[in-house]
């Protein structure tokens, strides 16, 4: 057992990058595709995933050190340090129960799939951190190992039904069948968006209002190009954060550069879908009686979208200045500023595009992340401080990941506070939830249909 255990512990470190050509291959076979094919499926998604990995890290290098000098020049003094997802990744990876809640998901996920209650196949494992660390923070706060199971195998049921009710969206905005994005870090925002957009749409004047990048180039020509868009954003952010011209001008023309690969590389990401995606539908017509599979991927693929990149840019300085006067709010926006895009880009397709309603709804997600990070921060330092990490340098330490995300809080707090109340509260919300959208709304939810949530 304890060589099975570190075995797959080695190949869960080395990242996706090592288990998608692996897991790919497996799903193809599953699905009748040839071994050679399915292997070369899986590795181009692999070396796709290597690309978003190089651009993404691009765009945080980059991005990452300008943010925290625009938050050094406007002078914020909060205490409780953003210590950003890798942090969070690291310390869930390295607690003790992390094999039970991983073998927990991984279950949970097939049972789900057994009994149809989602058509979600997550093989992204990697990302199952979104869902244990939740269980962690719970096992830290009440020393209850079943709590920490229970509060883990829910993550993953959520997760797995808003990827099924969010897939429509992510086809039609982003050009991506087959597949949904079970990944919290950019699902937690639905929960808000939708009801959000909804109300947006009663809202006089500003329900007319219907901007986008595509828009851009309409109108400003040849500066309205991603590329351009890049370009214009990323100076505006080196001003200010006080640059020189000339790392101004890097800075821009990086930008640029992230504008204009991601989506390339999201292009090859379809040349190695294609082939599991036809298959998967041919068996499932033939075996299934229609019954359609989704694949589980990073929602890495989606966030090239140039309204995702452009929304985020906005939102970032915005969210440092929202920090400042929040009441309540002591997390210091800093490491996770350059993932913003991943927070928003299931708002970006929820709203069509609209890169008016993204900024704004994206703004109110920052808030409650602000807000709930500040309110789990004690248990996550906590935590923290139990697997060695330091933070002796600040009052405490958050993320834009773990139980910040209005999801992963919520079900937190309702595990870990007064549990006859709070437990069939949650129950109740979730169920009424599933019963609203698979039985009035037919199961056939779309982009518009996620709207009248």
């Amino acid at each position: 057992m304890d060589l099975v255990y570190s075995a797959f512990n080695t190949l869960l470190l080395a990242g996706p990058i090592v288990l998608l050509p692996i897991i790919i291959t497996v799903v193809g076979l599953l699905f009748r595709v040839k071994v050679l094919k399915a292997f070369r499926s899986g590795l181009i998604i692999a070396i796709v995933f290597a690309g978003i990995k190089l651009v993404v890290n691009l765009l945080s290098d980059n991005l990452g050190p300008a943010a925290k000098a625009m938050v050094t020049n406007f002078g914020i003094k909060l205490d409780i340090l953003d210590v950003g997802w890798g942090a969070i990744a690291a310390v869930t990876w390295s607690s003790p129960i992390i094999p039970l809640l991983i073998f927990g998901i991984l279950l949970t996920n097939v049972l789900m799939l057994v009994l149809k209650l989602t058509d979600t196949l997550d093989v992204d494992i990697w990302n199952y951190h979104h869902m244990a660390i939740v269980g962690i923070m719970a096992y830290f706060a009440t020393n209850n190992v079943f709590i920490g199971l229970g509060v883990s195998v829910v993550m993953a049921i959520i997760s797995f039904k808003l990827a099924d009710w969010t897939a429509p969206a992510v086809e039609k905005y982003f050009g991506i069948p087959g597949v949904s994005l079970p990944t919290m870090s950019a699902l937690s925002s639905v929960i808000i968006a939708a009801p959000l957009n909804k109300i947006i749409d009663q809202i006089p004047v500003i329900n007319k209002i219907d901007f986008s990048a595509k828009d851009a180039q309409k109108y400003l020509g040849f500066f309205g190009e991603p590329i351009f868009m890049g370009l214009i954003l990323g100076c505006g952010i080196g001003v200010l954060a006080e640059y020189k011209i000339t790392a101004i001008f890097s800075l821009g023309v990086n930008m640029a550069a992230v504008m204009i690969l991601i989506p390339k590389m999201t292009a090859l990401f379809m040349e190695g879908l294609i082939p599991i995606s036809e298959a998967a539908k041919k068996l499932t017509k033939e075996k299934f009686k229609g019954r359609k599979f989704l694949i589980g991927l990073d929602a890495a693929v989606v966030v090239g979208d140039s309204t995702v990149i452009t929304a985020g840019l906005i939102i970032i300085p915005l969210t440092i200045l929202m920090a400042t006067i929040i009441p309540g709010n002591r997390v210091l926006p800093f490491a996770d500023l350059a993932v913003i895009p991943f927070r928003i880009a299931l708002i970006v397709a929820l709203c069509n595009g609209n890169l008016f309603r993204s900024i704004l709804i994206g703004l109110v997600c920052m808030v409650l992340i602000l807000l709930a990070g500040t309110a789990t921060s004690p248990v996550l330092t906590g935590l923290a401080t139990s697997v060695g990490i330091d933070i002796s340098a600040s009052g405490g330490i958050s993320s834009f990941a773990a139980t910040s995300l209005t999801v992963s809080y919520l079900v937190f707090t309702a595990f870990t506070s007064n549990l006859m109340l709070s437990l069939p509260l949650l129950g109740a919300g979730i169920i009424g939830t599933w019963i609203y959208i698979e039985k009035f709304k037919g199961n056939k939810m779309s982009e518009e249909k996620l709207e009248d949530l």
